[in-house]
């Protein structure tokens, strides 16, 4: 996605522990099923979105190979969020490049932020997307942007209370059985 070089990488010493017992730590390819069962739960959270609602049927096998790479990455990092000793939560940040016409030539694209429902309204995302602003900062990024439901009355609350501005919609047109709507 980037053609930059490589900067550094998240803190790979001792995980953060933050207020309120959360952990934030960098994923490594051991925490490949933990990284696997919180970004399809995102999904699956989502079964009448137009998008994220259309999964295949072998999605754990896509999974896998697409989060196995993404966990090497050099240009991205895979945050996981824990309390209490378990993972509850994951933010996956990835250094983006911009349109060659715009400011910033390289921004943090935040992407497959989810914590599980039991541990929500706990700090959990907040801790997740401090570590990932952390990373952004350490690689000279200085913008994050993301994508988030639309109509998620939460997710727009949430978002916003981080900080985060509504700039850009995307549409969706699909042209399965003509098209029309």
């Amino acid at each position: 996605m980037s053609g930059a070089q490589p900067g550094p990488a998240a803190s790979a010493s001792a995980p953060r522990i933050l207020p309120g017992r959360v952990r934030v730590r960098r994923a490594t390819p051991r925490d490949l099923e933990s990284v696997i069962a919180l970004r399809l739960a995102l999904l699956r959270e989502h079964p009448d979105h137009p998008i994220y609602g259309r999964l295949r049927h072998d999605i754990g096998a896509r999974a896998r190979r697409l989060f196995a790479s993404q966990l090497r990455s050099p240009i991205e990092v895979i945050l996981l969020g824990e309390l209490d000793g378990g993972v509850v939560g994951v933010l996956r940040c990835v250094e983006s490049t911009g349109s060659p016409l715009l400011e910033p030539e390289r921004y943090a694209y935040v992407s497959s932020s989810y914590v599980r429902p039991d541990a929500r309204r706990r700090g959990v995302l907040r801790a997740l997307l401090g570590e990932a602003e952390r990373w952004a900062r350490a690689r000279g990024l200085d913008q994050m942007r993301l994508h988030n439901v639309a109509g998620s009355v939460t997710a727009d609350r949430a978002w916003s209370a981080l900080g985060f501005l509504v700039v850009e919609e995307v549409r969706v047109r699909d042209l399965r059985d003509g098209g029309t709507h």
